[in-house]
């Protein structure tokens, strides 16, 4: 016999950082420490260790961009001699240290080699700024639908284009010729039909393998699986075939940073945003990210000075919802616009279950379902059930009849469209899925076949009546009612750290989207799927902004991002509650309302920032702008709704001449010794007589309410289970917990640390509980931090140890 390491599932959006060995919290030197010689180090090491690890670093030369908005001088040729003599002068100072990517265009720096236990020489070093971590990016996309027929649908599938008035845009006359637009991805199969006419002669580049040709990663790989990501995002973006995307004359570049298995990292990223601006982009779209919840990393960076140059930059906010603060990066930028995933208008249902007299299931509700005629087949009989548990692995099926059954399922390891898929490749037409832990489900549209959730609870009913031999369960499935365009409950929340910012910025159609794909088959190797995720939010909005640059050539990326904030549709949940700005953004957008948008206030929406006076009422002064764009006078009405302990002093009214531009105002009154700590949404309204724009606030009272810990990445390494985990406010004490995954008892606490200093930290853990090795089993792997009486669990995933013959 002997031990091997089956599975491991990583919930968290990111895969593991390239790590190597750590040891626990054992850097010389904490994240985030810097003084007037001494870089801001921006990760966390060991300085014992010698593995190698790639770092970014950020040099205090400024980049092209950045010095020229600055009202600087800059040029490529300055900037790569002092590049160069930094280079010369860490390769003095260190002793392994290797170059791999270089920037100078939105962001100044390069991407290092180097060894753990050199990165404080690194970090002395005169002309470095700052020091990054290469954080892995992956697809932001929540699943990979099936390969439609494409026989069986036709353009009005994509019901999502003309929801965001697209199709009013066209009629317009606006199809987004003229834009070039960047798909900064997996890459893009330019040679799909539908796709093969946004290309050039020049396709875009290729960072994963360095080459020109910007193509998906095709089977057989040995570094991972194939790709198919990209080109669903481009022909969200620009299809022009038997799928119409939202610009679909628009001009497309493909920038290949994303490679086998969909997932890349900052050095790469960073790479393509330069080059995507100066290859003349005038948009791009970054349908990738992570889960680390902070504004200043090299990506953002970049984004930042990409926006500032000119070029719209359009990011997925993540796919980590519904809780507040789950933005990852890049959505944190302050500059790009970060799309949040709604689901369009659907009928909800309400579901039973019987299985025998006197069992209640009272939790019984939809999870999801391929289409209505599906959901409702199963109230045509009775079906037969089946135990199959995690429903994950082909174990899980053994010896079991699903053919026209009913799959039990127990949530847990698993994605829940995975588990879906695999019960309907076992035969089921559907399934049942009860929760692992007290609480509720969430709803997973799109479903490969229909899903029944419960609790815990009425799960473990269902396993006694299948004990009992009651095998059989009716359902009873009924229309409620008509439910308009809702947020999916996947989709990342804000606020953002540090800057406190609204996040996403707008919101738009993320589940059930058909678009574009390679099928990788040679004989029939372009075909159509259905995705869900901010991925697939993101491109909407990306081809939104070239329908509107096209009608205004001479906007500012400004005006664009107000436009489509401006002109958003508020959203409201089942139940006609208005979602929080941290939620929906400003609101699901309509591109024709936002071209011919006359008014515009800038920025779109406002942090009012944190209030902390305790025994009185604290006052500050802030304003935003209002464009007028038309050929007449405006005067605007103003109103300010919020708490009544939130007060905001500015004129009743505005004027603001045809073609003109004026500040409005304002004081912000907090009463913040009669307001409970926490985050206070407000929203101000401009009225012109004849429309009114709504510009969204936030400010906190207090210490904001943002999570201990964030950004759990777990990986292997020599043996080693290793990872990283982000304390954003630090932590007395921290422990990496252990727990048996199916009864949730504590086995063990690896990795302890106290007084725990802000930023990202690295742990490692031998993966033997009492000294001795793990035996067959699931293990839970959890952080747990502590500052006094608040402490947090955050759990990450689950580690399969099984036993097989040698």
């Amino acid at each position: 016999m002997c031990r091997k390491l089956k599975t491991l599932v990583v919930y968290s959006l990111i895969f593991v950082l390239a790590l190597s060995s750590f040891s626990t919290f054992g850097s010389s030197v904490n994240a985030n420490q810097s003084s007037s010689n001494f870089a801001n180090i921006q990760l966390d090491f060991d300085g014992n260790s010698s593995e190698i690890t790639t770092v970014i670093v950020e040099l205090e030369e400024e980049s092209i961009v950045e010095a020229k908005h600055k009202g600087k001088k800059q040029t490529k040729q300055k900037l790569a001699a002092e590049r160069n003599a930094v280079i010369a002068d860490i390769k003095s100072a260190v002793s392994s240290a290797e170059v791999n990517q270089e920037y100078d265009y939105v962001f100044s720096g390069f991407s290092l080699e180097i060894a753990e236990n050199e990165i404080a020489n690194l970090a002395a070093v005169p002309g470095v700024k700052a020091i990054y971590a290469n954080q892995t990016y992956q697809v932001t996309s929540v699943d990979e639908g099936e390969l439609l027929n494409p026989e069986t649908f036709s353009p009005a599938m994509m019901d999502s284009a003309p929801h965001i008035q697209s199709d009013l845009a066209w009629d317009a006359g606006f199809t987004g010729e003229g834009v070039t637009v960047a798909i900064i991805d997996t890459g893009v199969d330019y040679t799909h039909p539908d796709l093969k006419n946004n290309f050039g002669s020049y396709k875009g580049w290729d960072f994963v393998d360095n080459n020109n040709d910007p193509q998906e990663t095709p089977p057989g790989d040995p570094r991972g699986g194939s790709t198919n990501h990209g080109t669903h995002v481009a022909g969200t973006v620009a299809a022009n075939g038997l799928i119409k995307g939202v610009a679909p004359d628009a001009t497309l570049l493909a920038y290949r940073v994303l490679g086998p298995g969909g997932s890349g990292t900052t050095e790469n990223v960073v790479a393509g945003i330069e080059k995507a601006v100066q290859d003349g982009a005038d948009i791009m779209n970054l349908s990738l990210g992570n889960t680390l919840n902070d504004p200043d990393w090299a990506t953002s960076i970049a984004l930042d000075w990409a926006m500032a140059e000119g070029v719209v930059a359009v990011t997925s906010n993540g796919n980590s919802g519904p809780n507040n603060w789950t933005v990852g990066s890049p959505g944190t930028s302050r500059e790009a616009i970060s799309v949040g995933a709604t689901q369009l208008p659907y009928n909800l249902f309400s579901a039973d279950i019987f299985t025998s007299e006197g069992v209640d299931y009272p939790s019984a509700g939809i999870m999801g379902y391929p289409s209505e005629e599906a959901l409702l087949a199963l109230n045509e009989g009775e079906f037969e059930f089946v135990d199959v548990g995690l429903a994950g692995t082909d174990a899980d099926f053994a010896g079991k009849d699903l053919v026209g059954k009913i799959a039990l399922i127990s949530r847990g390891s698993y994605a829940f469209v995975d588990k879906a898929q695999n019960a309907k490749d076992a035969g089921a037409i559907g399934a049942i899925i009860y929760n692992n832990v007290p609480g509720v489900q969430p709803e997973v549209p799109g479903t490969a076949i229909p899903m029944i959730k419960t609790t815990l609870e009425d799960g473990q009913k269902l396993l006694a009546e299948l004990a009992a031999g009651n095998n059989t369960v009716e359902f009873n499935i009924e229309f409620v009612k008509e439910v308009g365009e809702t947020m999916a409950s996947f989709s990342s929340r804000g606020p953002v750290m540090n800057t406190w910012m609204i996040k996403p910025d707008v919101s738009a159609p993320g589940v059930a989207i058909v678009s574009t794909i390679p099928t990788h088959n040679a004989d029939n190797p372009h075909g159509y799927a259905a995705f869900q995720g901010t991925s697939m939010s993101a491109p909407h909005v990306a081809g939104a902004a070239a329908l509107i640059l096209e009608a205004h050539p001479d906007w500012s990326v400004e005006f664009v991002k107000a436009a489509l904030m401006n002109t958003a549709e508020n959203l409201y949940d089942v139940n006609g509650n208005l979602y929080p700005h941290n939620s929906q953004g400003a609101g699901s957008i309509r591109v024709l309302d936002a071209i011919n948008a006359e008014i515009l206030a800038t920025p779109g929406s406002h942090s009012f920032g944190i209030f902390s006076n305790e025994e009185d009422k604290e006052v500050r002064r802030q304003s935003f702008t209002i464009h007028n764009l038309s050929d007449e006078r405006k005067r605007f009405t103003i109103e300010f709704k919020g708490h009544e302990g939130i007060k905001v002093q500015t004129s009743n009214n505005l004027q603001v001449q045809a073609g003109s531009t004026q500040n409005l105002n304002f004081g912000v009154q907090v009463d913040t010794a009669n307001l409970k700590p926490g985050y206070y949404e407000g929203t101000f309204l401009l009225n012109d007589g004849t429309q009114t724009i709504e510009v969204p606030t936030i400010l906190f009272v207090q210490e904001p309410d943002y999570p201990m810990l964030n950004s759990l990445n777990l990986g292997l390494s020599g043996g080693n289970l290793v990872g990283t985990v982000n304390v954003p406010g630090g932590a007395e004490e921290f422990n990496l917990r252990i727990r048996n995954a199916d009864t949730g008892e504590l086995l063990a606490e690896p990795a302890k640390a106290t007084n725990v200093p802000s930023g990202i930290h690295s742990f490692s853990w031998n993966m033997t509980i009492n000294g001795q090795p793990l035996t067959p089993g699931r293990y839970q792997i959890s952080a747990y931090a502590k500052t006094g009486t608040n402490e947090m669990e955050l759990v990450g995933g689950v580690l399969t140890i099984t036993s097989e013959e040698e």
